[in-house]
């Protein structure tokens, strides 16, 4: 029995253990990795743009360069613009190239989703799925655009 407790106690504490590193690093809970990340079109008032599963609006930073996060480097910009993540292959909707879906490795080890070399974001401050008010922002030294299905920023 004593065994067993301390077995039990030793997987709390581990568990406990991974879920202060994952708050600590930085990034909100919204970030961490699923699974599959579905990148799908949705219809909105700018037209038709990249959306995450949930419908959450996906941006470009025009600091970032080819396939490289600069929001990472920049202090408090990952809590307000969290990098989209996937622990697998991203997976396109209808209207989503799977062949511009790719993922780079962030120094914390996740896998941030890329399109055509973009990499992607959501925004922590969101009003809800497919909100595009953010789209345009002005914040950590660059702008921050939606991206439409061909790569493109959509302003």
């Amino acid at each position: 029995m004593r065994r067993i407790a301390t077995a039990v106690l030793a997987v709390t504490v581990a568990a406990l253990s991974a879920s202060a590193d994952a708050l600590a690093d930085g990034a909100p809970p919204a970030a961490r990795a699923a699974r599959t990340t579905t990148v799908r079109l949705a219809k909105t008032n700018l037209g038709k743009i990249l959306v995450s599963g949930s419908g959450a609006a996906l941006y470009m930073f025009t600091k970032d360069g080819r396939n490289a996060d600069k929001c990472v480097t920049i202090s408090g910009c990952r809590t307000v613009w969290p990098a989209l993540t996937s622990s697998g292959r991203p997976v396109g909707g209808t209207g989503v190239k799977a062949s511009r879906l790719s993922t780079i490795r962030l120094p914390d080890g996740a896998r941030q989703v890329t399109y055509d070399g973009h990499p992607l974001y959501t925004y922590s401050f969101s009003s809800g799925p497919e909100d595009t008010s953010y789209v345009g922002a002005s914040e950590f030294g660059g702008r921050w655009y939606a991206v439409g299905s061909t790569g493109h920023a959509v302003k």
